[in-house]
């Protein structure tokens, strides 16, 4: 399975996506730059964090009209994964892939922390391999991740399966107190109808070894695999 990682300036965690991809999951990736007009041979896009176009204007808005993002749509629209991460969420959002908007963290700081979430669906190509009733420990590191649907949508995304992971406690329920940005019911992900693109807040890419405190961001791309490797079969 193939991966690309689309760099845009201002990214910051494209070296950490790629050595997921690269080291400990060994599988083939390329950075992908921005001003690429045309992508082709990859199995999942991969839009990292960070600070894309220094987040003048708004999150994600400048980078959202960049030659890549062209591809991307049309790689996402054709059935391909896509996955956001951080800013690439909010890339996505502004891409018009995911539904809602991203605001200000309501403490108004940035939080630069651990975050539990609870899966609300195993039956996506991002969460397929996680144990059920695992809460996944992943570090947070935004300024502007509290998501926001109006009602109409939200109830949507609930009646579709498409809101994928919320904050939670350690213990996995969903309170007010582990909600770390105000995001509308906790959620932490969403996917899109057809279940191809995630966007999260949470960086995956940050917790696939023990190492780094925890391992659990890796599942989300070893359901990747394991979703790949069920097509082929």
């Amino acid at each position: 399975m193939k991966f690309g990682v689309v760099v845009f300036p201002g990214s910051n965690c494209d070296l950490d996506a790629y050595h997921m991809i690269q080291d400990v999951l060994q599988q083939p990736v390329e950075y992908l730059w921005h001003q690429e007009e045309k992508i082709a041979g990859f199995d999942c896009l991969i839009l990292p964090g960070g600070f894309s176009y220094g987040d003048y204007l708004r999150c994600g808005a400048i980078a959202r009209f960049s030659p890549v993002m062209k591809s991307v749509v049309d790689f996402a629209r054709q059935g391909g994964l896509v996955i956001g991460i951080c800013n690439g969420f909010q890339i996505l959002v502004e891409a018009g892939l995911l539904p809602g908007a991203l605001y200000r963290n309501t403490c108004l700081q940035f939080r630069c922390q651990d975050t539990y979430l609870k899966v609300e669906n195993y039956d996506t190509p991002f969460t397929r391999a996680i144990p059920r009733e695992r809460v996944l420990k992943i570090p947070i590191a935004h300024g502007e991740g509290n998501y926001y649907v109006d009602p109409e949508t939200l109830q949507q995304l609930k009646k579709n399966g498409q809101i994928i992971f919320r904050y939670a406690t350690a213990e996995g329920e969903v309170t007010p107190a582990a909600n770390p940005n105000g995001s509308v019911e906790n959620i932490a992900g969403v996917c899109n109808e057809r279940k191809n693109v995630l966007g999260m807040m949470p960086h995956p890419e940050r917790a696939g070894e023990p190492a780094l405190g925890s391992a659990d961001g890796k599942l989300i791309f070893t359901s990747i695999l394991k979703y790949w490797e069920g097509c082929r079969s």
